[in-house]
């Protein structure tokens, strides 16, 4: 049984000179057999031909903004606030759908009269030119709730479609993992959360820097503290505390 379903998705690219990466994303999002599909690209004014490169495809996206602005998270704001779909979508430059048909396909295993609040899936993690380097280490559950970001976050945020109608802005005092806190806003709202059991998308698999990996863990960590509780979160991560301390 297929569904009749024919939501709209808004997908959002945020980019900052990232000219080598940027047009696999953009062919990957142009190229979907999935009609209903509105292409944002939010650019924090790159000067490395970036813009000559969205013009190749200009009839095809929706929307381009490039301005200066006040990091990641701001810009996808902006994109959040230009966004006219059920559903948003982030995919940065070097990030892909999994297949042309991924849309189409994420669409046909919705069996419900309504639009589910949140649908999700697996993400495949790839290389430069698009191999297969191995699955993300954390799966996404069977069922997801607000609940399952205690251990993590078990899906990526690539894969993590929420409609438009639950999302609020990400909040900008987190500079590394305001995707996180986001998720878990939005599934605190949600009632229903689809598990497509597709791979939706391929990350582009360059590992986090060391440099912001730490500061990210803190901010994670802080992120689970406001949403399960310290003394929870503590016990959860009993492991990570002491690795803190000792770093002090």
């Amino acid at each position: 049984m297929h569904s009749r379903l024919t939501p709209k998705f808004s997908v959002i690219t945020v980019t900052y000179n990232a000219r080598p990466l940027l047009e696999d994303t953009i062919q990957s999002v142009i190229s979907q057999t999935y009609r209903h599909v509105e292409y944002i690209i939010v650019d924090g004014g790159s000067h490395d031909g970036t813009l000559a490169l969205i013009g190749k495809y200009r009839e095809r996206i929706a929307c381009v903004v490039s301005e200066p602005d006040r990091g990641l998270y701001d810009a996808m704001n902006k994109g959040i606030r230009l966004a006219t779909g059920d559903y948003l979508c982030f995919l940065n430059a070097g990030d892909s759908f999994h297949e042309d048909d991924t849309l189409q396909q994420m669409v046909h295993t919705i069996h419900t009269a309504e639009l589910p609040d949140v649908i999700y899936g697996e993400t495949a993690l790839v290389d430069r030119e698009g191999h297969f380097v191995r699955m993300r280490r954390l799966s996404a559950p069977e069922t997801l709730t607000w609940k399952s970001f205690r251990q993590g976050m078990l899906v990526c945020h690539q894969a993590f479609f929420a409609k438009r109608s639950l999302a609020e802005p990400y909040d900008l005092q987190y500079r590394f993992s305001a995707d996180f806190d986001w998720c878990i806003r939005v599934m605190k709202k949600a009632r229903t959360l689809h598990n497509t059991r597709l791979t939706l998308i391929d990350y582009l698999d360059e590992g986090m820097t060391t440099r912001n990996q730490k500061a990210s863990l803190r901010e994670r960590f802080r992120i689970m503290a406001h949403h399960y509780g310290l003394i929870s979160t503590m016990l959860h991560h009993a492991w990570f505390v002491v690795r803190l301390m000792l770093k002090r």
